[in-house]
């Protein structure tokens, strides 16, 4: 290819940083052209110069382009655009991860059978990289396990709560700092680390996209004290994101976790996002990362840019087969230790009461910890389990809510990497 003409559609903080770097940047990519944008309105924050502007996005794709760069956002729409261009012709580099894991396998089928690419690396960790890592460095290993800290935003919070700041003052302090949306549930409910994940499952464990429900878990609950507890038996608090390949299928999940502070995720802070990929002949491998801002999304777009740029005949990524997709495995079937908060009435008997509880589900305890009394008169007990199955946890829990004694309680799941 001897110049890549590239169509931008959407104007918004991502679309404007890639502007300015492709603009601006190295000269590693001096002969790239960008031939159009594709923005429904102005923003002030970016001046697109003479580059021509095409109020309709659709339009973008009857352009002379080699490339259609989506960073619109949404689901429905962008997929009716990179379905047209696809259609067209023409390649697709995306950061949407939403529309990747909701209808990636009709994309990529899409992609093939027109024999074009689709290539989403920024979709995942923005611009650190992973997939590519993943379905090219890593395909002489067998893969047993992905797990990450995939959120960069969520990432910024914990860390900032461990720290001592409250949950409130830091969502607004990621949203001042652009690493959190206006409306940020996405990141801290778990559901975008839920679709990294599922778009990693697919290209390790081709288990298809969108994958069948699976469970996630946000952040919103954690509070500081847990931090303070953690750090009495050398835990931290991270969110993490999981495919595992098990004899009966793919343990899928996204939720908060606590991690020894040894661990080689457990020193990440602030947005970085780090994953560890499991292998038969590397062992533990690890990547780390910016996982949020714009220049780390920029980069991410930029490196599936190049990779056309270079060698368009070539996938730069191994796509998944599609056709055999494993089994999902059911969450309530998994196995956990789990450390578990409560806060009960100051009164003989309680201790044994909550023992009695857990010992009648035949869940045994490691640890058990009783703190001094809170300013409402009530007791925190904070309680380290060995390993149990999640169903039986979930009906201890429900036999808690029978014992007026009993007034709060929490847990979260303790992972071993």
């Amino acid at each position: 290819m001897a110049k890549l003409k590239i169509g931008i559609c959407g104007w918004g903080n991502v679309a404007t940083g890639l502007y300015e770097q492709l603009i601006n940047g190295n000269e590693f990519y001096s002969d790239w052209e960008i031939s159009c944008i594709g923005a429904r309105r102005d923003n002030s924050r970016c001046n697109p110069g003479s580059t021509k502007i095409i109020r309709d996005i659709f339009d973008v794709v009857k352009e002379d382009i080699d490339v259609l760069v989506e960073l619109i956002g949404g689901v429905e729409t962008a997929r009716d655009l990179i379905t047209e261009a696809l259609n067209s012709g023409k390649h697709v580099v995306t950061a949407n991860k939403a529309v990747i894991f909701e209808h990636g396998e009709e994309l990529i089928n899409l992609a093939i059978k027109n024999n074009v690419r689709l290539l989403f690396e920024s979709a995942v960790c923005a611009g650190t990289p992973t997939i590519k890592i993943l379905s090219n460095d890593l395909s002489a290993n067998k893969i047993s396990k992905v797990a990450g800290m995939l959120n960069g935003t969520t990432n910024f919070i914990l860390s900032k709560m461990e720290e001592g700041a409250s949950y409130a003052d830091v969502l607004k302090e990621a949203q001042d700092n652009g690493y959190a949306e206006p409306d940020p549930s996405l990141d801290v409910n778990g559901t975008d680390a839920a679709h990294k994940i599922g778009i990693l499952s697919a290209l390790a464990f081709n288990s298809g996209l969108p994958a069948p429900d699976f469970y996630i878990e946000g952040i919103e609950d954690i509070q500081p004290h847990d931090f303070i507890y953690a750090e009495d038996f050398d835990f931290t608090i991270k969110h993490l994101a999981v495919a595992k390949l098990s004899a009966g299928g793919i343990e899928l999940r996204s939720h908060p976790v606590m991690l020894n502070k040894n661990s080689s995720l457990a020193g990440l802070k602030g947005v970085r996002n780090g994953i560890q990929f499991d292998t038969d002949l590397l062992g533990a491998f690890h990547v780390a990362g910016s996982g949020a801002g714009r220049e780390s999304t920029a980069s991410g777009l930029i490196s599936d840019l190049h990779a056309l740029s270079k060698s368009p005949e070539i996938l730069p990524i191994n796509y998944p087969d599609f056709s055999n997709k494993p089994n999902i495995l059911n969450f309530n079937d998994l196995i956990f230790k789990f450390y578990v908060y409560l806060e009960v009435k100051d009164e003989a008997g309680v201790l044994a009461l909550i023992s009695k509880i857990f010992a009648d589900h035949s869940i045994s305890f490691d640890k058990v910890i009783q703190k001094d009394q809170l300013e409402n008169s009530n007791v925190p007990v904070v309680i380290f389990t060995d390993p149990i199955i999640e169903s039986e946890m979930q009906i201890a829990l429900e036999d808690l809510t029978n014992h007026p004694e009993i007034f709060n309680f929490k847990i979260i799941r303790i992972e071993d990497l």
